[in-house]
């Protein structure tokens, strides 16, 4: 069993940064792929980053590519997610992933999740 618990989200201004983390614990943290996701009131979970068990592969979704980077620490068994220049179309619960079968982009690919930490971005 994997178990996973965000942190670092909060009430931050258009242009500000945050660093989310995602503390995994459980056996053989180092061989998963990792993602992180946002789901926004009323819509669908979307994909928002992922990172293969080495570190080496990363991807982004077009909306955060340039602004936000998804590394991770095995040796911390930590992902962390570091968001910059916050838009408003950012706010959503943030949520952190692990997945046996690669670094997806749907929700599908990922077997363990964590409870979701809140993001929100004023204007």
């Amino acid at each position: 069993q994997v178990h996973l618990v965000e942190s670092g989200g909060g009430l931050v201004q258009a242009g500000d940064s945050l660093r989310l983390s995602c503390a995994v614990s459980g056996r053989t943290y180092s061989t998963y792929a990792m993602g992180w996701f946002r789901q926004a009131p009323g819509k669908e979970r979307d994909f928002v980053a992922a990172i293969s068990w080495s570190g080496v592969n990363t991807r982004y979704a077009d909306s955060v590519k340039g602004r936000f980077t998804i590394s991770r620490d095995n040796a911390e068994n930590t992902v962390y997610l570091q968001m910059n220049s916050l838009k408003p179309e950012d706010t959503a619960v943030y949520y952190c992933a692990a997945g046996e079968s690669g670094w997806g982009i749907t929700i599908y690919e990922y077997d363990y999740w964590g409870q979701g930490t809140q993001v929100t971005v004023s204007s």
